[in-house]
C-alpha cells in the first residue's frame, strides 16, 4: 500500500520539523513546510504576507507533489492557511487535520496582543522571548526541560519578529471576514474529511463553530497537554495523527 503524504503547516511561530515528525510517522511521507517569511523563506517581504498569499504558496506546493494520497495538517494559524489552501485544491486531498486552527477572533488571542503593540515594542519583546525560551514556555503553561527548551529556541529563532507581526495582522484581518467561515462551509460541503485535534488543557478555549463540530469526521483530545501539544508530547501527538489517515479511505 502506498504511503500517504502529509503536508504539515506550522502556526504563528514555526516550524513543525523540530520534533522530527518523519521519524515518528513512519507510515507517511512527511513534509514540514516553511511558509513565506519563515525558515528558508524568512527574507520574504513582510508587507506582502497575507493568509491568501500563504494559501496560494501551499497550493503551489501541492501542485508540485505527485502523491495521490495527500493530507494537509495545520496547527493554530497554520490551520487557517491549510483551510484556504484546501479550498483551492480540494480535488487533490484525501483529508485535512485541523490542530486547534483559527476559526474565529477568539482563537487569535496572541495575535491581537501582538498587533496592539508598536513595532519597536514588539521587536524588543520578541528579542526577550528568543533570549529566554524557557520563560516563554512557562508563559505558555508548558513546563520547560532541556529538550523542550531547545525546541522552543528553534521555534522562536525560525522567523523574524516582522514576520510574526505581519501574520498576526493577517490572521485577525482575514478570519474576521464572514467569507472565511463561508470557505470552511464550502470545504466541508465538498465532502473533504476534517479531523479536529486539540490539547485537553486548551480544548475548551478553541472556538469551533457548531457546524464544524457537527460535520467533522472526528474530534480527538490529546491528554495532559495544551496548545503546544506536539512540543509537550510529540509521540502521543504523532500517534493521534498516524491513526487518522490509517482509518480513513481516500475518496479521490
Amino acid at each position: 500500500m502506498d504511503k500517504p503524504t502529509l503536508v504539515m503547516i506550522h502556526g504563528l511561530v514555526g516550524s513543525l520539523d523540530y520534533f522530527d515528525p518523519q521519524a515518528r510517522l513512519s507510515g507517511a511521507t512527511v513534509i514540514a513546510e516553511d511558509l513565506l517569511g519563515y525558515g528558508r523563506q524568512r527574507d520574504f517581504p513582510p508587507d506582502r504576507l497575507t493568509l491568501a498569499a500563504q494559501a496560494d504558496y501551499v497550493a503551489q506546493r501541492i501542485d508540485e507533489l505527485s502523491a495521490e494520497k495527500l493530507w494537509l495538517l495545520g496547527h493554530s494559524m497554520g490551520g487557517a492557511v491549510a483551510i484556504l489552501a484546501a479550498d483551492r485544491r480540494p480535488e487533490r486531498l484525501c483529508g485535512f487535520i485541523n490542530v486547534e486552527g483559527n476559526f474565529t477572533e477568539k482563537d487569535a488571542f496572541w495575535s491581537r496582543k501582538i498587533v496592539e503593540k508598536q513595532p519597536d515594542e514588539w521587536a524588543e519583546e520578541y528579542r526577550q522571548m528568543q533570549a529566554d525560551p524557557a520563560g516563554w514556555l512557562e508563559r505558555c503553561d508548558v513546563e520547560p526541560d532541556p529538550q523542550r527548551t531547545a525546541w522552543a529556541r528553534h521555534i522562536l529563532e525560525h522567523q523574524p519578529a516582522t514576520t510574526v507581526s505581519a501574520m498576526a495582522k493577517a490572521i485577525l484581518a482575514e478570519t474576521l471576514c464572514p467569507s472565511y467561515l463561508d470557505t470552511v462551509r464550502r470545504l466541508l460541503d465538498h465532502g473533504l474529511p476534517m479531523h479536529l485535534v486539540a490539547g485537553a488543557k486548551s480544548a475548551a478555549d478553541w472556538d469551533v463553530p457548531e457546524f464544524v463540530r457537527t460535520a467533522a469526521a472526528s474530534f480527538t483530545e490529546q491528554p495532559a497537554v495544551g496548545h503546544l501539544m506536539m512540543l509537550e508530547d510529540p509521540d502521543a501527538f504523532c500517534a493521534i495523527v498516524a491513526s487518522i489517515p490509517a482509518g480513513d479511505v481516500c475518496q479521490q
